[in-house]
């Protein structure tokens, strides 16, 4: 075994395999792989293997796609057999609201470029005759024929192959048995071996991915919970049939079935009671760990299963395996750097490691190569997880997103165990106003409220539904006016010191404020000019300021600025995120309450937009920020959350003979939309601020990082372009990943939408490929599987020259 590398992996299944291959494809070849046993021995080797283009989203989706395409092509490269099958895939809908979800499906998987198919029941019956449609009662289904399965084993021990063609190093029977950074930056990886010194690691060590952690400081979120499938005996049926039955997802058994060899495959999700593993760690001497079957959790499913497939109720089972699989407390893997800690990154936590692998594999080896993947990464990145996330916070949500996993989701589902972790100093206000709560950040965020019309709840639908019309109401308020909201989920830090100003310039695309009482808002970039995050920078001091960004941004944006701090920078950090709360005051009235509960001037003349003032309300200690992500007139009002009920309660009662009401984030987004604000959707870290038309808050005559990529970007022809669009639809609007088409053909993908009420129109933003789109463009958007006609906005149709908001 080597002694230096420029990169150690650490684990030897699909996703380490995977990062290894890549990283050689991208052109780094000293690198080496260690694996504690053989490859493929942890989750890899015993899973069912299942690729599915089937997947909403773009940046999971393209992940997915890769993957199809890898399979197909690596035997060829490698000369390593990985048994592709290319049988498709299905997934059925019983109900109405199952069809609504299939035809998203459809759009997203549209917008992405790949084959995708809304099916009827008599196609359903001809892809897989086992199926007893008439039981059933199948409504529909969707149909991806590029789809399949691959040899677990075989496809891990290929790009492995690839990897060591191409100059990489494999080493197995090599425990890791701690992990050390040097003063020098560069990490000491030691193996029962002997010990490796390398530039970077990455932790791609599967069931031991907590405990290898836990060598550098790094409590992951990640929790193994055991799987069943089956094999039957021979299915007489398929000597037949003239081809393979897709892969068929049904959520009615919680399952899948597939072909193996002759026999069928059931794969169950036991919703009822699943299996928690190795709470304290997977034992170091595990290989190629099996359980035994928990015959009475997945019984009931079996038998729904034969409910759906009543020949294969009186074959006999030739096997059954329970193993382990890893989860996260969202479902989605960790992938990217390690919190606090330069040069360590983490490929864990993979649910679907023989889907993910691969596209996982070249996002995060492009990210180390070359500062950013070429899809947003955001979804994956291990800083979306706070330091609020505990073990048991794992625990419970890890099996709530397992009970989850094969069942009909809606859209901005919420999980519901290990709530109000994090509450504002309003919360029992807002819960007496029947507020309907999602979790930011670890934060309860008011969705919209329900007063006394509907139950305080979430409603399940992809249309409109109760909640509308009081959403509709939150932003005639703040529109007409005056509404009072709760922003407190979002983060908040303080960065003082002589060199304050100077760091912020440089790693801030816009030019930071020189006066006492400037806000600058601006993107923060990585070195190809991709957004890491957005923040309002605000200056409180000659050598102080304060940063605000997005609640769920909070450990990335603070790990972005601590880790860029340079050795001769006098710098000192603050994170103020669970000391602040956050209160918005908006609308046309909000000067009027504001200027009863203050004695400070809070005239435009003396109170501008964009600017900072510190004052007194309602007997409050404040830092009032002139800013609106409504686009109307408002004030944002920080101050200890200790006291932010007193200051609610002062701003409520003189705003109340004004009309004055609660809104939510569900009102936000549609007042941004009429302002053709960028959301978190629209700034993923795919895309440059020229991409999002926020080319205004970039100052080319100073130095940032990014820069040098801007400029070049500059000089040449964009890929692609963020768009405001109007679309005619009546009873439910884009969700975001809805194909966008021009005469036909695919131009673009919905990043975000929602009905905009003061301006009576359905919007949607969408990233769009470089083209001249005038106003009143004409598109079609794909939208729950129909066309509907859309147009461009050259401008917001509210407020286009900012007259209202500089009011």
């Amino acid at each position: 075994m080597r002694d230096q590398a420029r990169v150690a992996v650490i684990g030897g299944g699909n996703m380490g395999a995977s990062v290894l291959y890549h990283l050689a494809k991208e052109g780094w070849t000293d690198c080496v792989l260690i694996e504690k046993v053989e490859l493929t021995s942890g989750a890899t080797w015993h899973a069912a293997g299942l690729v599915s283009r089937m997947v909403g989203g773009l940046s999971l989706g393209t992940l997915h796609d890769y993957a199809v395409a890898l399979y197909k092509t690596i035997e060829q490269e490698t000369g390593r057999a990985v048994s592709w099958h290319s049988c498709g895939s299905l997934r059925v809908a019983t109900s109405p609201d199952h069809m609504d979800w299939i035809s998203h499906l459809y759009d997203c998987v549209r917008a992405r470029g790949q084959d995708i198919r809304l099916i009827s029941r008599d196609e359903v019956k001809h892809l897989n005759p086992l199926y007893d449609i008439e039981a059933v009662g199948i409504l529909g289904a969707v149909y991806t024929p590029d789809d399949g399965h691959v040899d677990p084993a075989g496809a891990c021990f290929a790009m492995c192959a690839g990897a060591r063609q191409m100059g990489a190093q494999v080493v197995r029977y090599t425990r890791v048995t701690d992990v050390n950074q040097r003063p020098s930056g560069e990490w000491e990886v030691i193996t029962d071996k002997g010990a490796i010194t390398c530039e970077h690691v990455v932790n791609a060590g599967g069931y031991h991915a907590k405990q290898i952690g836990r060598f550098s400081g790094l409590n992951l979120p990640i929790t193994t919970i055991q799987h069943h499938y089956i094999v039957t005996e021979d299915v007489p049926e398929f000597e037949d049939m003239d081809h393979e039955i897709p892969v068929t997802r049904d959520d009615y058994f919680s399952g899948y079935l597939r072909r193996e060899q002759k026999g069928g495959l059931i794969g169950i999700y036991d919703k009822q009671n699943p299996q928690p593993a190795w709470l304290d760690g997977c034992p170091w001497e595990s290989e190629n760990e099996l359980f035994e079957p928990n015959w009475e959790g997945i019984t009931p499913w079996l038998q729904r299963c034969f409910e759906r497939f009543p020949k294969l109720m009186d074959l006999g089972i030739k096997r059954t395996l329970n193993g382990g699989i890893t989860y996260t407390p969202d479902g989605v893997m960790i992938l990217g750097p390690a919190p606090g800690l330069k040069n360590y990154w983490l490929a864990c936590g993979a649910t679907a490691g023989i889907a993910w692998g691969p596209g996982a594999g070249r996002m995060l080896a492009q990210w180390m190569v070359h500062g950013g993947a070429d899809v947003s990464t955001r979804a994956f990145d291990p800083r979306r997880f706070g330091i609020w996330v505990n073990s048991e916070y794992a625990r419970q949500r890890c099996i709530e997103d397992y009970k989850q996993r094969n069942s009909l989701p809606y859209p901005a589902q919420q999980k519901w165990t290990m709530r109000d972790l994090k509450t504002s100093g309003v919360h029992t206000r807002t819960k007496a106003l029947g507020a309907v709560y999602e979790e930011a950040g670890g934060w309860e965020r008011p969705r919209f409220y329900a007063l006394d019309r509907m139950p305080a709840e979430d409603e399940m639908t992809y249309g409109r539904g109760k909640a509308f019309t009081l959403v509709r109401d939150e932003c005639e308020a703040a529109r007409e006016r005056v509404g009072l909201g709760d922003l407190s989920a979002f983060a908040r830090f303080e960065i003082s010191g002589p060199d304050a100003e100077a760091y912020l310039n440089r790693i801030c695309a816009n030019r930071i404020p020189k006066r006492i009482g400037g806000i600058t808002l601006t993107q923060i970039l990585n070195v190809r000019g991709r957004i890491e995050g957005e923040a309002t920078v605000a200056k409180l001091a000659d050598e102080g300021f304060y940063v605000v960004t997005g609640a769920t941004s909070e450990r990335r944006i603070w790990d972005w600025l601590t880790v860029h701090q340079r050795r001769d920078e006098e710098l000192f950090f603050e994170n103020r995120t669970d000391q602040m709360g956050i209160l918005i005051l908006a609308g046309p009235k909000a000067r009027d309450v504001l200027a009863v509960c203050t004695s400070d001037d809070v005239s435009n003349d003396e109170f501008k937009w964009l600017t900072a003032k510190r004052m007194k309300i309602g007997g409050v200690d404040c830092l009032a920020l002139r800013v609106s992500f409504t686009g109307s007139l408002a004030f944002e009002l920080h101050c200890d959350n200790s006291k932010l009920g007193d200051l609610w309660d002062a701003l409520w009662a003189v705003g109340e003979p004004h009309g004055m009401r609660a809104f939510g984030s569900w009102a936000i987004d549609s007042l941004r939309l009429e302002k053709a604000y960028r959301g978190g959707q629209e700034l993923g870290n795919d895309a440059t601020p020229v991409d999002a038309g926020l080319q205004r808050l970039v100052k080319m005559d100073k130095d940032f990082i990014g820069k040098e990529a801007i400029a070049k970007q500059l000089d040449s022809d964009s890929t692609y372009r963020l768009e405001l669009l109007e679309v005619d639809v009546e009873d439910h609007d884009a969700h975001g990943g809805e194909a966008v088409l021009s005469n036909g053909k695919l131009v673009g993908s919905v990043t975000s939408g929602r009905y905009a009420f003061h301006v009576g129109k359905s919007l949607a933003m969408a990233y769009l490929k470089t083209a001249s789109y005038a106003d009143g463009s004409p598109l079609a958007i794909i939208i729950l599987g129909k066309e509907y006609p859309a147009r461009v906005l050259s401008q917001p149709p509210y407020d286009p020259q900012n007259v209202v908001l500089r009011a």
